[in-house]
């Protein structure tokens, strides 16, 4: 409440800018946080820093959920068949294709390796695909395959970090804050973001993967744990019910209220606005992670046996879940393609992990009625090379490869069935339509309604984006 007896000694003796921003319940510190953290909760709408807001021209998809297959699955075995190397299995590359190439862990006399699986034409459109992805392969019509990927990074951490935020250096805002950022989210209760991880030991890159960098910390991803709370500390202590935790959330967020109307910060409104989100997740997460809901026939679909355990496929069920309830970004990593030798079984593997849930999801969102506005991307962070790395006697490995890798995505806005790109016929070097990871943020950011190069946030006196000062927009994938 302003004091009006003191407004009018302040009146009479001139009023003081200083009194005015500390005392005025219309100061711009009250006026900024409530821009900040504005709530209706009569309509149930989100306000605030993760309020909708308006793009640059009209989206062609509001959600996206970004399957991250960390480790640099092998093209090679999966999406990019290539006969000659197959024929030429055993023999050294020629002298010319190696030429200024580096490799960190293979002898550089290393002979190339040819595919360790057959390949098979799928869908009406024909594409080629491993025989380890049956189930993608009844997606193949969906798919919009890019065979042309290419990135600067060498190593897993730096490949990821610049994968999913634009740069090798740690603390760039993730393509995920980007997007909750410019668009903010449709999801009342839960967090614009989410982050879901199964194969047990995380990301090389870490939460720098997912992270929000200078951006608020409101538009970071949040990761959901496997099994209970989704969140940690999400349940109230012994002792401690909603009314008195309530009634504590108040008190801290008024004294944050006047931290934020001293200081200005703006990480003081992102820390009310995380207790807030926290407070309602505690009522909407048990429904979220109650899968009781489900059909069998959804369980089939995605292979899920044991609903409680933590999984890959239960993740994919999650993040159709979280996507239907409004949540603006979903990113899933699966940490286990690193195939340095064993590259038969862990290609194996993996593909009886992800495979069929993969394109569970796929299904799932067409059947739901949401694969029309909703972009889904699958990929590693770079691909492996057609030499082979030996581990004793046995040649059955291949190194870390940047300059050619595979990453398809699917939804209504891009091409179903279409193949973009092409490698040479050893799977070493891009051939045609070359595309850098700035080329499909920038594309990403399109196709969510905009333009990469304005979608900007000043931080310590320059202008910063997703795709730095690159990046075209890749419009040969588009619908």
């Amino acid at each position: 409440m302003v004091d009006w007896s003191a407004l009018e000694q302040e009146r009479r003796r001139g009023i003081s800018r200083r009194w005015f921003l500390r005392d005025c319940s219309m100061g711009l510190g009250s006026i900024a946080l409530h821009s900040l953290l504005s709530t209706d909760a009569e309509a149930d709408t989100v306000q605030g820093p993760l309020a909708p807001q308006k793009p640059h021209f009209t989206p062609r998809v509001k959600r996206v959920v970004y399957l991250c297959h960390a480790g640099a699955p092998s093209h090679l075995e999966l999406y990019d068949h290539k006969p000659s190397l197959t024929r030429h299995d055993g023999q050294l590359p020629p002298a010319e294709l190696l030429e200024g190439y580096r490799s960190a862990f293979i002898n550089p006399n290393s002979s190339l390796l040819g595919p360790r699986c057959n390949f098979n034409n799928s869908g009406q459109s024909g594409m080629v695909l491993s025989e380890f992805l049956p189930r993608t392969a009844e997606i193949a019509d969906d798919m919009c395959l890019i065979k042309s990927m290419h990135t600067e990074a060498i190593n897993h951490a730096p490949a990821q970090i610049m994968m999913y935020t634009g740069s090798q250096q740690f603390g760039r805002p993730s393509l995920g804050a980007w997007t909750v950022y410019g668009l903010g989210s449709e999801s009342a209760d839960l967090p614009g973001y989410v982050v879901l991880s199964s194969a047990g030991r995380g990301t090389s890159g870490g939460a720098s993967n997912y992270g929000c960098g200078f951006l608020p910390t409101s538009y970071g991803g949040i990761p959901f744990r496997g099994s209970g709370d989704p969140v940690l500390y999400l349940s109230n202590p012994r002792g401690f019910d909603t009314e008195t935790q309530r009634v504590s959330l108040d008190s801290l967020r008024r004294l944050n209220e006047l931290a934020f109307e001293q200081y200005g910060d703006p990480a003081i409104a992102g820390r009310i606005q995380s207790y807030e989100t926290a407070y309602r997740l505690q009522s909407s997460a048990p429904e979220l992670m109650d899968l009781e809901s489900e059909s069998q026939e959804v369980f089939d679909l995605y292979g899920i046996k044991d609903v409680k355990e933590s999984t890959y496929a239960r993740n994919c069920l999650f993040a159709r879940r979280l996507l239907e309830r409004g949540v603006r970004f979903v990113q899933l990593f699966h940490e286990r393609w690193d195939h340095h030798q064993d590259l038969t079984n862990g290609i194996k593997k993996n593909c009886l992990e992800t495979d069929k849930p993969t394109a569970a999801l796929v299904k799932d969102l067409k059947r739901c009625g949401l694969l029309e506005d909703t972009l889904v991307v699958w990929g590693g962070e770079f691909g492996r090379t057609p030499m082979v790395q030996v581990k004793g006697d046995v040649r059955d490995g291949r190194d870390h490869h940047n300059r050619c890798f595979s990453i398809w995505l699917a939804g209504g806005a891009v091409k179903g069935g279409h193949v973009h790109g092409e490698t040479d016929e050893l799977g070493f070097n891009i051939a045609r339509d070359p595309v850098h990871v700035h080329d499909l943020n920038a594309t990403v950011l399109h196709l969510l309604g905009f333009d990469h190069t304005q979608l900007t946030y000043r931080f310590q006196g320059r202008d910063y984006r997703l795709t730095d000062v690159e990046g075209e927009v890749v419009k040969g994938l588009l619908a």
